[in-house]
C-alpha cells in the first residue's frame, strides 16, 4: 500500500484528469437518466429501525486513504447493527475516478455508496448520477433521531449542498453528499527555528512576506514557507485560495445568472503578484513542481520553515519518528485580512449514494452510520483527522492534541469562517488548473494584469459556452 502523502497527491491528479468525461454526459450525451427524486425515500415509512435492511448487501466504492482504513475494522459493527452485509472494493488512487465515471455515467448502480470529494459533485450531480440524500434526511422513519445532522459544521454542510444552476451560492438545493472528513488550509511552521531566532507567526500578509524572506538562507538549503506550485487545480485550492478569499478577493461575480471572472481585480492582481513573489523569494527553488508531499517533506526534514496547506497533511509530521523535526512543529491559522477575516478554504471527503442503486434505504443506513457520532468518534482514536461533527472534535479528538501544539487554538480560531471559497461550477478543474498555469507564467515573469486578464477573458468565456 502507499504512503497517504502519494496516495492523496495521485488520487487528485487521477480525478481532475477524469473530471472532463462528465462533461459530456451533462449536455445530454450519453449517461444514465437515474431517478434521484427522492421517491425512495418517502416509501420507507414506519418507526425508525436500524434492521429495517437487514438481509441485503451493498457494495462501497473507495480508495486507500486514512480515513477508509480507520473505519475498515468498523464494517461488522455495522453489519451486527444493521444484519446488512457490505463489500467495500478498493480501487487504486490513479485509477479511481475513471471507474467511477465509467460506472456512474453507464447507470449499473455497481456501487451503492462512493467516496467523493466536494468539488466533484459539480461533475456528477448535474447529469442526475447522484442521489439527493435531503429527503432521507429529513424522513424519520430512515433517519435515526440520533443522527443529528446540524452536529455537522455548517461550512461542511453548505459545501455538499448545491441547485446546480449558474451562479446560485453554496447551500442551495438538493444534499449530495455528506461529510465524512475534511481539511482547513493554515500555516504550520518549526517552532524550534521560531524560538531560535526569537520570531513569532505573522499576523499580516506583508508580515508574512517578511518573515518568510528573512528565514530564508539559500546557503543551508533553507526557506521560508511551502506551498504548492504545481500545473494543477489543486495548486489553486488550499493556501492560495484561502489567503485570496481573506483578502477580499473572489474568483467570479454573478452578473444576470451568469458567472464572471474576477481574478484579474484590482485586488486579485495585487494579491497575486505579492504572492508569486513570496514563491520567488521565500519558497522552494523548483516551486513550480511542488505538490503537498513535497512541502509537508520540506517541513519535516527542516528545509522549509513554515508550510501553507491543509492542517491534516501537516498533522502526520509532528508524530513521533515520523519526520526529523517530528514534536518541533506547531500550527497558526495564518494571516488574517485587512478586514480581520480568517476566510478559510476546506477539502471535504464525503460519503454518497450511487442515484442507480438498488438497495437505497441499506446504503443510507451505510452513510447515516458512518458519518454518524458514535462510529465516527471510534474511527478518531486511529488515524481520522478532522472529524466532520462538532461533538467528536470536542471529544474524542481534541483527547489526541496534547502534542500538536497551537493545532487546536488554529481549528477553533478558523472553523466559523472555514467553508469552500471557490463559486461552484460545472467547469471548476479545467478553468481552476488554468489559473495553476497563470501563476507559473507570472512567476516565470509574465506582467501579473495582463496574464489575469486574459486569464478572466478565457474563463468567462468558457463558462458561458
Amino acid at each position: 500500500m502507499t504512503t497517504r502523502n502519494t496516495s492523496r497527491r495521485n488520487f487528485l491528479l487521477g480525478g481532475a484528469a477524469a473530471a472532463s468525461v462528465p462533461l459530456l454526459n451533462a449536455c445530454g450525451v450519453g449517461g444514465s437518466t437515474a431517478d434521484n427524486s427522492g421517491a425512495a425515500a418517502n416509501d420507507v415509512t414506519g418507526g425508525f429501525d436500524w434492521k429495517k435492511a437487514s438481509g441485503t448487501k451493498i457494495k462501497i466504492l473507495q480508495t486507500p486513504h486514512p480515513y477508509q482504513q480507520s473505519f475498515q475494522p468498523l464494517l461488522s459493527e455495522f453489519t451486527e447493527l444493521t444484519g446488512i452485509e457490505v463489500q467495500a472494493d478498493l480501487v487504486a488512487e490513479a485509477d479511481y475516478f475513471t471507474k467511477l465515471n465509467t460506472e456512474l455515467a453507464g447507470g449499473t448502480g455497481a456501487h451503492d455508496v462512493f467516496m467523493t470529494g466536494a468539488y466533484f459533485i459539480w461533475q456528477y450531480g448535474p447529469p442526475g448520477w447522484m442521489e439527493d440524500l435531503d429527503p432521507w434526511l429529513k424522513n424519520t422513519s430512515a433517519t435515526s433521531p440520533d443522527y443529528d445532522f446540524e452536529d455537522i459544521y455548517e461550512g461542511l454542510r453548505t459545501s455538499t449542498r448545491w441547485d446546480f444552476k449558474p451562479g446560485s451560492p453554496l447551500g442551495t438545493g438538493g444534499q449530495w453528499a455528506i461529510p465524512w472528513g475534511f481539511e482547513t488550509n493554515v500555516i504550520a511552521y518549526n517552532k524550534r527555528l521560531f524560538a531560535s531566532r526569537g520570531v513569532k507567526p505573522a499576523e499580516t500578509f506583508d508580515d508574512l512576506i517578511q518573515l518568510a524572506t528573512d528565514l530564508t538562507d539559500r546557503s543551508k538549503n533553507q526557506y521560508g514557507i511551502a506551498f504548492r506550485g504545481s500545473k494543477s487545480w489543486a495548486t489553486i485550492h488550499p493556501g492560495f485560495m484561502t489567503q485570496y478569499s481573506r483578502m477580499g478577493c473572489k474568483d467570479y461575480t454573478s452578473e444576470g445568472g451568469k458567472l464572471v471572472a474576477a481574478m484579474n481585480s484590482p485586488e486579485a492582481v495585487d494579491f497575486t503578484a505579492k504572492w508569486v513573489q513570496l514563491a520567488k523569494a521565500a519558497g522552494p527553488t523548483s516551486w513550480t513542481t511542488y505538490e503537498y508531499p513535497d512541502c509537508t517533506r520540506d517541513l519535516g526534514n527542516g528545509n522549509a520553515a513554515m508550510v501553507y496547506d491543509a492542517d491534516s497533511a501537516t498533522y502526520p509530521k509532528n508524530k513521533p519518528g515520523a519526520s526529523k523535526e517530528a514534536g518541533n512543529l506547531a500550527w497558526h491559522p495564518g494571516p488574517a485580512g485587512p478586514d480581520g477575516s480568517y476566510a478559510t478554504n476546506l477539502w471535504t471527503w464525503s460519503l454518497a449514494m450511487n442515484a442507480a442503486s438498488k438497495q437505497k434505504l441499506a446504503a443510507w443506513l451505510f452513510i447515516q452510520w458512518a458519518t454518524g457520532k458514535d462510529a465516527m468518534s471510534k474511527a478518531t482514536k486511529a488515524a481520522f483527522a478532522d472529524p466532520t461533527r462538532k461533538s467528536v472534535f470536542d471529544g474524542a479528538f481534541k483527547q489526541t492534541l496534547g502534542a500538536f501544539p497551537g493545532y487546536l487554538e488554529t481549528f477553533e480560531k478558523v472553523i466559523d469562517s472555514t467553508k469552500i471559497q471557490f463559486s461552484p461550477q460545472t467547469k471548476f478543474f479545467e478553468t481552476t488548473e488554468d489559473w495553476a498555469v497563470a501563476l507559473q507564467d507570472i512567476y516565470a515573469g509574465q506582467n501579473a494584469k495582463s496574464r489575469l486578464d486574459a486569464l478572466a477573458d478565457s474563463n468567462t468565456r468558457k463558462l458561458a459556452s
